[in-house]
């Protein structure tokens, strides 16, 4: 006679160190727009590994945990930060100089746009979640629009200033809600605060289809 069995694995919530590599990353990318850092060689490794590859690590396990919404932002985002490694990579040479000089930023803010557009629907996504986390993709649209527009010529120091404001409070936040996924789970209790989901999007009720005789 034979049956079939299910396993439940267990894996941990990758938040924590989801929302470490995107703190990480947007602070040292901050620091280059406030002129802190001059050149962007030294920032690539924390592009790579901390912005793309610590956010694909969370993607893949919230695949695990059956989290749409977790792993596709984690990989989208992830997958973003890989391509700007990748940009600033051939902007140096790495690839030979042939590569560098056919280059056309333009594509760059293309891709922002994209990724604004994304975003945007993610950020909808992410009213039901928690404060912490709809108030850090509210701010990944606001940067996404600055480095669009500063791609395109448009208001360049204007959203300049923006986005490097807009990129540190990023960082700030981000650092906070992996603190918080961290110790709140640690200590089994709300140690630090993140906020309910606004409750704006409730599943409908469905109507009632049996009438009384």
């Amino acid at each position: 006679m034979s049956g079939s069995t299910d396993v439940k694995i267990v894996v941990a919530d990758p938040s924590a160190i989801g929302l470490l590599g995107l703190a990480i990353v947007t602070l040292v990318a901050s620091s280059v727009k406030f002129g802190i850092i001059s050149e962007v060689g030294l920032v690539i490794p924390w592009v790579l590994f901390l912005g793309a590859t610590a956010q694909m690590m969370a993607c893949i396990i919230d695949f695990k945990h059956n989290n749409v919404f977790g792993a596709t932002a984690f990989g989208a985002y992830g997958l973003f930060w890989y391509g700007v490694g990748m940009t600033w990579m051939i902007q140096l040479g790495v690839f030979g100089e042939k590569m560098a000089m056919a280059s056309d930023v333009k594509a760059l803010g293309v891709a922002f746009f994209g990724y604004f557009i994304f975003s945007l629907y993610m950020t909808i996504a992410a009213v039901e979640t928690n404060k912490v986390l709809l108030s850090i993709l509210v701010l990944i649209d606001i940067l996404l629009l600055c480095l669009t527009f500063s791609v395109f010529g448009i208001m360049t120091h204007l959203v300049h200033i923006v986005g490097a404001w807009t990129e540190l409070t990023i960082a700030l936040l981000s650092f906070y809600g992996s603190a918080a996924n961290v110790l709140n789970r640690h200590f089994g209790y709300e140690f630090l605060k993140v906020g309910k989901p606004l409750g704006i999007f409730k599943k409908p009720v469905e109507a009632k289809t049996a009438k009384a005789v």
